[in-house]
């Protein structure tokens, strides 16, 4: 049975069929989708939930699909990891790291959306499915199309990470590479969106699509025991990630299936290099400015960001905070998690990592109340970011000797 009752529009609110449908006509507002609480909450309970599938699905009640999933049977149900290394690293007394780099089948979170837009593309019919990315849904839309038989046009920056451009090419996508930032990406693919009917999944299907998010902000009450942490701190490109956690957690909370009242509040995290939503926040200004973005952290270089709005308004609303950080301090953060809790996470991560070192020190995160880091995105895909930032390998020749002389045995032997 769907609960999905329509789309309206976040503006005016007005409402919309359940279509492919991505803009108010009237004002030009981003549309969402709507459901009907009074029916979910006479089903939806937490045996339910824990009876569900070990993915994302479990939480089939609140995403806009009519009828069987079509796609991520295997994504989602993450692993949140209580971080005590890092927890002494940073100072603080309880942290989890939510992991979606071992999200399946592309290792990222953004197998989420692409499972729930595919979902509701083979509702509408859609033959032909398409992006425009950065990296991670590009490898998203061509894995889980190319397994529920959609054909597919990927379009990219040409300046992409290898990785990622080999990380889409596997699975033999149209993938088009366009001499341009993600903003003229866009801006193409909205062209061909109006003149083709094919589903862009972050364009006419990003009603539904976006919803795919909100399972991370489940998952997250869910494994904390049924109630929401204090702190989340949550990397942001469109920022639509932003407005869909909160989401989650107003949604548990309305349904009654969180233990206690729902109180996180939601922390910004960008590069230095690409960070208008940061920079609304700091400054209070309503108006998100759009940047050229210039940094290693690709993932989230997205310079006029499609719901920077709400994702501000969110984190003001819910008494979050916002920073930035540099590249040379997104390199510090990947290591920084590799090393004390062995998770190796792409760019995106480090500057998690990177902001919510500084929101600690700051005292805008207290020490003693819980905090969650949302690593969207797996280190194998953004190697060359950094490659230069981690040492070098020890050679020797093959024998004991060198090995001896070579190895820092003397360091090592020294602290035991």
């Amino acid at each position: 049975m769907s609960y999905l009752q329509g789309l309206r529009c976040r503006e005016c609110d007005r409402k919309y069929p359940k279509e492919a449908l991505y803009v108010c006509e009237y004002c030009f507002g981003s549309l969402e989708a709507t459901y009907d609480y009074g029916a979910i909450k006479k089903v939806l309970t937490r045996e339910k939930i824990a009876k569900g599938p070990k993915s994302l699905w479990r939480y089939r009640e609140l995403l806009p699909i009519d009828r069987e999933p079509a796609a991520g049977f295997y994504s989602g149900f993450t692993p949140l990891v209580k971080a005590d290394n890092l927890a002494r690293e940073l100072g603080v007394r309880e942290l989890y790291v939510k992991d979606d780099s071992v999200c399946h089948p592309t290792w990222s979170f953004k197998d989420r959306v692409v499972a729930v837009a595919l979902s509701r593309a083979r509702e509408l019919k859609f033959d032909t499915v398409a992006c425009a990315s950065t990296g991670n849904l590009a490898n998203s839309v061509s894995a889980n199309a190319a397994w529920a038989g959609f054909n597919r046009y990927i379009f990219i920056p040409a300046d992409l990470e290898k990785a990622k451009i080999v990380g889409s090419l596997v699975y033999a996508p149209n993938l088009i590479a366009v001499h341009g930032n993600y903003d003229e990406v866009n801006r193409l693919c909205a062209e061909i969106a109006a003149k083709y009917r094919w589903g862009f999944v972050n364009i006419n299907l990003r009603a539904y699509y976006a919803e795919g998010s909100k399972t991370l902000g489940f998952e997250i009450a869910e494994q904390l025991g049924w109630k929401t942490p204090a702190h989340v701190v949550v990397p942001a490109a469109s920022g639509s990630l932003i407005t869909k956690i909160w989401k989650a957690f107003k949604e548990f909370d309305q349904l009654g299936l969180l233990d206690r009242p729902m109180r996180a509040k939601i922390h910004c995290a960008q590069a230095a290099g690409c960070s208008p939503i940061t920079t609304a926040i700091q400054s209070r200004e309503d108006v998100i400015r759009p940047v050229k973005p210039l940094t290693i952290a690709k993932s989230l270089a997205i310079g006029n960001p499609a719901d920077g709005y709400y994702a501000k308004d969110v984190v003001l609303a819910s008494g979050g905070a916002a920073e930035m950080v540099s590249d040379h301090e997104i390199q510090d953060g990947i290591k920084l998690l590799a090393r004390t809790e062995g998770i190796f996470t792409e760019t995106a991560g480090g500057v998690t990592v990177g902001v919510a070192k500084k929101l600690i020190e700051q005292g805008k995160i207290p020490r003693d109340e819980s905090i969650v880091l949302a690593i969207t995105g797996n280190g194998l895909k953004t190697p060359e970011a950094i490659q230069n930032a981690v040492g070098e390998a020890i050679t020797i020749e093959p024998n004991l000797k060198s090995f001896e002389e070579k190895a820092n045995l003397a360091k090592i032997l020294t602290k035991t």
